[in-house]
């Protein structure tokens, strides 16, 4: 199994095609006074800056960071070429996000026999083609040829062997592993579990009883265990947009507004992959950054982006008055099925 990983592909993009971004501190999204950081380059996470970091905490760590719009076309079509140098060596390929990928390579378009080998060449064919770094993960199994990538970051490769597996995830801190997230962490921390020797020393009943069905996915990735398979056709869970605002919103109607263009861009995404969903959610954080979410499950898809629009505009109803203003709004289609055409009765019947 192969991971590969863009490095801090968004802000390399943009380094790229502008030499003025080169060697400087750079932040895709947001801007020095709102928003959210969605991606940093090297230089500016030498000051702490990452993905997810609010603007002005960004800005406040390094006066310098240079803030720069994202251009999602541009990046969709730089992955469409990496992902045809992933194709050049086999069509076991997962998708992860438009930067990173699991590739299968046991069986190889090229009949190489070391799977290393093929890391080396698809990086270097990733810079050839598109002139922007990428880092590799091998192992033989997905969650450690995820964790293996990091190791050489940036522009680098690892590989972790069947024999050193166990042994890499006993010394590994369990805040590391990929899909254990802070809260998860803090809690595996009140039980005594801080790497991944004591997680493997804990009785499959008792992570079963404290982390439900997750206990037995962590039972087994703490013995090195992972029979996961690549899948090429995995399926999207849900599609969504989100908007950070200039000026926080507190009237009803301005909030409303603000929700077409996002109902437009999910609808958009649906219709590229002939897909809808039978939930659609609202989402919404404050000017205090706390944060909620509304849903509404429907009992057949969603037909359209006016039907949608009007799901997400009465759940924004719910929701107003607000005691503060509204700094980000976002909408979500989920529970996604491939859509059929529809019959000009059903186009007629909205919500």
């Amino acid at each position: 199994m192969l991971h590969v990983d863009m490095d801090a592909f968004y802000a390399s993009v943009e380094q790229r095609d502008n030499p003025e971004l080169r060697g400087k501190p750079v932040a895709v999204g947001g801007s020095a006074a709102r928003g959210v950081v969605a991606a940093a380059s090297y230089e500016a996470r030498a000051f702490g800056v990452r993905s997810a970091l609010p603007s002005v905490t960004a800005k406040r760590r390094c006066p310098d960071l240079i803030f720069v719009k994202p251009r999602f076309d541009v990046y969709r079509a730089v992955s469409a070429q990496i992902h045809q140098v992933f194709t050049e060596h086999t069509d076991l390929i997962e998708p992860l996000s438009l930067d990173e990928a699991y590739l299968d390579v046991t069986e190889n378009k090229q009949n190489i026999a070391v799977a290393t080998e093929i890391a080396t060449i698809i990086r270097a064919r990733i810079k050839e083609v598109t002139g922007l770094n990428a880092s590799a993960g091998i192992s033989y199994c997905k969650f450690l040829a995820k964790m293996a990538s990091d190791l050489n970051k940036p522009n680098g490769q690892a590989v972790i062997t069947p024999k050193a597996g166990p042994d890499f995830v006993a010394n590994l801190p369990v805040k590391k592993f990929h899909g254990v997230g802070p809260a998860t962490a803090a809690k595996m921390a009140r039980l005594g579990i801080v790497t991944g020797a004591d997680l493997r020393a804990k009785p499959l009943e008792f992570l079963q009883a404290n982390f439900g069905k997750s206990g037995s996915w962590y039972y087994r990735i703490s013995r090195g265990i992972d029979e996961r398979p690549v899948q090429p056709n995995r399926e999207r869970k849900s599609i969504g947009a989100e908007d950070t605002f200039v000026e926080d919103i507190s009237d009803l109607h301005t909030a409303k507004t603000e929700l077409a263009p996002l109902a437009e861009k999910v609808w958009g995404h649906c219709e590229a992959k002939h897909l809808s969903g039978r939930t659609v959610t609202l989402k919404v954080k404050f000017a205090d950054f706390r944060l909620i979410t509304r849903s509404r499950t429907m009992p057949r898809l969603v037909r359209n982006e006016e039907e949608m629009l009007v799901i997400a505009r009465s759940l924004l109803s719910d929701v107003f008055p607000v005691e503060k203003g509204v700094r980000l709004l976002g909408v979500t289609l989920s529970s996604l099925e491939h859509m059929e055409v529809a019959s000009d009765a059903d186009q007629l019947a909205l919500y």
